[in-house]
């Protein structure tokens, strides 16, 4: 097609083929059904032109999804839902933290742990059964940036130091028996290569590929509050400040909303647009 053949531009300013199959499968995403998404993608394609921006595309299309449906738009702003959560990462290692804790984990983090040479910071400390998990956090503001092989190969010298102690954790004691990296952005394919035969669990968002944190999310809309297009951004910086991370929290103490720092005229669609995300199949 001729959209298929104009160049639109990345955030790094690098000039790429416009693809319509990329955006139908972004779209894809948001829960709207395929009659839905061919209407937005008609109403899209004549805007393209030479030069767009990527981000200008993802306006386009996330202002006609949440014309179908907010929970759509919502779901459809997940990458950038995540990147909210800084900008310095601390609501991002408490959302992993509540991530983990949905797959039946136990979870804290800012942790201090003492290895055999120097102490450690620790992001996120998890516990399932015997399993306890080291987790190395890496939070980016970028949309095209990629962690590269020297993250890895930092959390190994982490993760050996640190393997021979016992620690007292969670009401009893335990040695860390997997080290984790997890990411909101991209891993580069020498990370991937070296955490691999390493061992290491790594999670990105489109690693592994069908247990990405994309995929992970869905299956169970761990969806932070951020993607909530209901909430102004001094209205998430409020309940995040609460431990208000995701938009199940807002559910399980909905009293939160009746605060003066919520609008309480929008209350009833705030909780509209929850219900609606965390029904999408």
């Amino acid at each position: 097609m001729e959209y298929q053949k104009r160049k639109i531009k990345k955030q790094s300013g690098e000039l790429i083929d416009f693809d319509i199959n990329r955006l139908r499968d972004s779209l894809s995403r948001s829960g709207a059904s395929i009659d839905e998404i061919e209407e937005i993608i008609d109403r899209i394609q004549p805007q393209i032109h030479d030069g767009i921006s990527t981000k200008h595309i993802y306006k386009l299309a996330h202002k006609y999804l949440k014309k179908y449906s907010g929970a759509f738009a919502a779901r459809y702003s997940l990458k950038r839902a995540l990147r909210d959560l800084g900008p310095a990462g601390f609501y991002f290692e408490r959302w992993i933290a509540k991530f983990l804790e949905s797959y039946g984990y136990e979870a804290i983090t800012n942790q201090t742990i003492q290895g055999d040479a120097v102490s450690h910071e620790a992001d996120v400390i998890a516990k399932k059964g015997k399993e306890l998990l080291w987790i190395e956090c890496k939070f980016k503001n970028s949309t095209d940036a990629k962690i590269p092989v020297t993250t890895p190969m930092y959390l190994l010298s982490r993760i050996k130091d640190i393997s021979t102690q016992t620690y007292s954790l969670f009401g009893g004691d335990y040695k860390f028996t997997q080290g984790w990296l997890v990411t909101n952005v991209y891993l580069t394919s020498d990370a991937i290569a070296f955490g691999e035969f390493y061992g290491l669990n790594m999670l990105s968002w489109n690693y592994p590929e069908r247990k990405s944190i994309k995929t992970l999310v869905d299956q169970k809309a761990l969806y932070p509050i951020t993607c909530l297009t209901t909430l102004t951004k001094r209205e998430k910086g409020y309940l995040l400040d609460q431990n208000c991370i995701l938009i199940s929290d807002i559910l399980k103490n909905p009293d939160i909303l009746h605060s003066g720092f919520i609008n309480h005229r929008n209350t009833s669609n705030i909780l509209k647009e929850v219900e609606g995300l965390l029904a999408i199949d």
